[in-house]
């Protein structure tokens, strides 16, 4: 391994000092584009035997060298491709140096007018802002740049999922209205094809409960509106729970409450998002007993 990143640091010195030989007009005007090709070959052979080294963050540099040689030279393709292979260095890293990486290569795909590669890579940033750089606000924020790019390129489904990931967060966020919106826009979608109607109980369900976190009245109308709409949804058991839960909480029945989310999640189990949106329902019946 550490005679990987010393053969590494070797072709990083090699590529410093093919570039610099091009200093002045004698080294621009003999062998200039070819020295800029060696110095690409070096900084990605020195990435490489750096990834190897498993010394990710010189890997991602080491990338990052060899993208803005190839941008400066108009390569864009490679410069973006060179940008991705830092990002995924930087990721076992450092992931705010991955996000920049990828932001590099979003700019060269919009340029490139590539906007299904660039709705990848805002999923891509939303991706890691959930998981390693924790910010929720800034991964729905990409989680929504995604949806938009993958709209206009008609590739619906990858759009709906971005949303629902942004109508997830939102109301872990507490803003139950654009969630709302979000789940009854990707149901009323879905209900269109035979195929994607099935889905439409959960994301009925999941609007409901976000309803329910506000005003129990709403909840009881949209729930009237979404059986009209598909009426094999009062056959479902997310429809008799959310009729079990409205009839609790307007009996101001705690108890009976908690029995009956048991009960369902002994069969179907709910997963921290449900769990999440439940409790804070709960809270409201305990707190306000005269929410009814």
């Amino acid at each position: 391994m550490a005679d990987n990143e010393q053969k590494a640091m070797q072709l990083m010195a090699e590529a410093e000092k093919k570039l610099n030989s091009l200093i002045g007009f004698f080294g621009s005007l003999f062998g200039g584009s070819s020295k800029v090709e060696e110095a690409m070959e070096c900084y990605q052979r020195a990435a490489n035997m750096f990834k190897m080294a498993k010394k990710w963050g010189a890997a991602g540099n080491a990338f990052c060298e060899a993208a803005s040689l190839h941008a400066k030279a108009g390569n864009k393709h490679d410069a973006a491709t060179n940008y991705v292979d830092a990002a995924n260095c930087f990721k076992k890293s450092d992931p705010n140096e991955a996000v920049n990486s990828l932001l590099k290569v979003i700019e060269i795909y919009t340029d490139m007018g590539r906007f299904t590669m660039v709705a990848k890579h805002h999923q891509s940033i939303a991706e890691l802002y959930e998981t390693e750089a924790v910010d929720l606000d800034r991964a729905v924020q990409h989680y929504e740049q995604a949806a938009d790019y993958f709209k206009g390129e008609e590739s619906n489904s990858s759009a709906n999922k971005c949303m629902l990931k942004v109508a997830q967060y939102a109301a872990q966020l507490e803003n139950y209205d654009k969630a709302i919106q979000i789940y009854e826009q990707v149901a009323f979608s879905s209900l269109e094809s035979s195929l994607l109607k099935y889905s439409c109980k959960g994301y009925f369900f999941r609007a409901a409960l976000c309803h329910l976190c506000v005003d129990v009245l709403n909840a009881q109308h949209a729930l009237e509106h979404y059986q009209e709409l598909y009426p094999a949804f009062q056959d479902s058991r997310e429809y008799k729970l959310l009729r079990v839960l409205i009839d609790h909480m307007e009996e101001q029945n705690v108890d009976g409450f908690t029995e009956a989310v048991k009960d369902y999640d002994s069969i179907s189990r709910l997963d921290q998002w449900y769990t999440t949106i439940l409790l804070r329902i709960k809270k409201r019946v305990e707190d306000n007993p005269d929410l009814c």
